[in-house]
């Protein structure tokens, strides 16, 4: 967090609406991100970061300035997420229904027409891997893999120990690669969760 927005975190616990607004606008990628690797829909990805800023701004005086404000911010995203997988109830995805890519993909760097279609095909095989975990195990390798948190902070968000989020990871990359595999992807292809 830069001074800016440590500013804006003070006045919007004193209840300054448009300081937090300004906090929304600075971190509404990384949230609707998380929630779309945790949720694989566009729509409820954005009301879970809408429901995450909302519970964030109504819980303000719970949030402790020794820890970081993005790890405390993510963390009530990724638990809000859970409880959306949770009722779900039906964590797999069906073979017959292809999955979007993930929206940040379509404005990645602007390669071939077919380097493209490869990459968001692998994204798409990817993003259907990691529906087919459980909610707890893809928490941990979102949260490791593709926001690269240190296992004290994921330990710290899920509410466990640093040996239990090294276990969930291990077995996580175990059966991504598996499923990988049974899929016909190359293990490399696996994004480092392989190894």
């Amino acid at each position: 967090m830069n001074s800016e927005e440590y500013v804006w975190l003070e006045r919007a616990m004193e209840g300054d609406k448009e300081a937090f607004g300004n906090i929304i606008e600075a971190y509404q990628g990384p949230v609707f991100n998380l929630a779309y690797r945790m949720l694989n829909n566009a729509n409820e990805a954005e009301e879970a970061a809408q429901e995450a800023f909302i519970r964030a701004y109504t819980r303000l005086d719970s949030y402790n300035p020794e820890h970081k404000f993005s790890t405390w911010l993510l963390s009530i995203t990724s638990n809000y997420c859970i409880d959306i997988i949770r009722k779900r109830r039906a964590i797999l995805l069906s073979i017959d229904e292809p999955l979007a890519p993930h929206p940040a993909l379509m404005s990645e760097k602007s390669a071939g027409p077919e380097s493209q279609l490869m990459q968001n095909e692998e994204q798409i095989l990817v993003q259907s891997l990691l529906e087919k975990l459980e909610p707890d195990y893809r928490q941990a390798v979102v949260l490791r893999y593709w926001y690269d948190l240190s296992y004290e902070e994921i330990a710290d968000m899920m509410s466990t120990t640093v040996s239990a989020i090294k276990s969930r990871l291990f077995r996580a990359r175990r059966q991504l690669a598996e499923l990988g595999v049974a899929a016909g992807m190359e293990t490399t292809s696996v994004p480092e969760m392989a190894t």
